[in-house]
């Protein structure tokens, strides 16, 4: 108990939530790559490699909850990195599912999109705590220059990223107590204009998108269009255009109550991405409404509950703003992910935190475990208070020219 105890610090809720995660990843994405299993020579294959990664991941989160939430305002340099990744991807990035998301290094393929989440947040939260300092109009006119910027090189190719990345840190202003009035002026800029590109994607003639818009463009109008037709529930055909959406109903109907047991998943050998996107339905499935569908949803829900606990107990305000924006990104990209599964919403090719089989993903999401727990810790005081009380006498130290602001 003692050798846990000095392992895992910080808030002890938040570890429990990400090793539940962690197992229902490795369960289910084992259970749901059959099919990759099968065009592979060896077997375990798809799920070794997410394994690794998971492992990686835990290491890094061990590493980053022992560092001091003050240190990560330095990841802010991540900003113009991440802006240049983003202009040069669509010149000489991979191509994917239609679309140019990736970036290759030494071999190693990466979504520059998820180095950019992680820079706006911190971004985000620097510029909040330092408002009073820089005045908070000339504040919120630097914070929406980032993350419009970035939002808007990352739009062409992942719309749904995009909305993510810069509703995230619009909840951010809010709470940071950002202009009102501005904060209302962008909400119905942007509300209008969401609505007009809607309309246009909704109402334009087929032949006239073809002529006129660009591939990806076809896509959402795509998504939209099926999303918005009226089903005839005497006559339903499954077309490609519907194709995944409805067999995970089937697996989510199949899956009653209790599920078929991890392992007896028919759907898993349909759906195309039922390790990644849709994970969800495969999880109700497999492990019933109750367990796998609602126990799911409720560690994300307990996790928000406890980052907006360990943000009230911060005195600063940089870790507070920081901890809150971790959490509404792994919480709301949740969301949406099983928002898709269940046909709530249009497909938007989210995964789901921490459970989807990912590289990226995967790593980004334990960072963002790492930096809420080092929050809890070192911001917060939870889980143990000496270290609390260090990190207060060292900002004694070192921020003496600070003023009441970042009280």
């Amino acid at each position: 108990m003692e050798l846990v105890n000095k392992l895992f610090k910080g808030d002890r809720s938040v570890w429990i939530i990400f090793m539940l995660l962690c197992l229902v990843s490795l369960v289910e994405v084992y259970s749901a790559t059959s099919t990759l299993a099968y065009r592979n020579v060896y077997f375990w294959s798809p799920i070794m490699r997410h394994a690794r990664f998971l492992l990686i991941g835990f290491a890094a989160v061990l590493i980053l909850h022992n560092i001091p939430s003050k240190y990560y305002s330095l990841a802010i340099l991540l900003l113009p990195v991440s802006i240049i990744m983003l202009f040069v991807t669509p010149f000489i990035g991979v191509s994917a599912n239609d679309a140019y998301r990736w970036l290759s290094f030494m071999g190693v393929q990466f979504q520059p999109s998820e180095f950019a989440k992680l820079a706006c947040i911190v971004f985000v939260a620097f510029m909040l705590s330092k408002q009073e300092r820089f005045m908070p109009d000339k504040t919120f006119w630097i914070t929406l220059v980032g993350v419009g910027l970035t939002c808007a090189l990352i739009l062409p190719e992942n719309f749904s990223t995009a909305f993510l990345l810069f509703f995230v840190c619009f909840l951010m202003m809010i709470v940071g107590q950002a202009p009102l009035k501005k904060l209302v002026l962008l909400f119905v800029t942007l509300a209008l204009l969401g609505g007009l590109i809607f309309a246009l994607l909704r109402f334009m003639p087929q032949d006239v998108a073809h002529r006129y818009l660009p591939d990806r463009f076809m896509t959402w109008k795509g998504r939209i269009d099926d999303f918005g037709k009226n089903k005839d529930e005497n006559k339903y055909v499954i077309t490609d255009d519907n194709f995944q959406v409805n067999h995970a109903k089937i697996a989510i109907a199949r899956g009653g109550i209790l599920g078929k047991l991890p392992g007896r998943s028919v759907q898993r050998d349909i759906l195309p991405q039922a390790y990644s996107d849709f994970i969800y339905a495969i999880i109700i499935e497999e492990m019933g409404l109750i367990i796998g569908g609602l126990g799911v949803l409720m560690l994300y829900v307990i996790l928000m509950f406890r980052v907006a606990i360990i943000a009230r107990r911060c005195e600063k305000l940089f870790p507070k703003y920081l901890a809150l924006g971790c959490g509404l990104l792994i919480v709301i990209q949740a969301f949406i992910n099983m928002a898709v599964a269940v046909n709530l919403i249009p497909v938007t090719g989210q995964p789901l935190p921490l459970i989807s089989r990912g590289g990226t993903s995967t790593m980004l999401t334990c960072l963002y475990f790492g930096i809420i727990l080092s929050v809890s810790r070192f911001g917060a005081g939870m889980g143990d208070e000496n270290d609390a009380k260090e990190e207060n006498e060292n900002n004694g130290d070192t921020e003496k020219v600070v003023t009441d602001e970042d009280k």
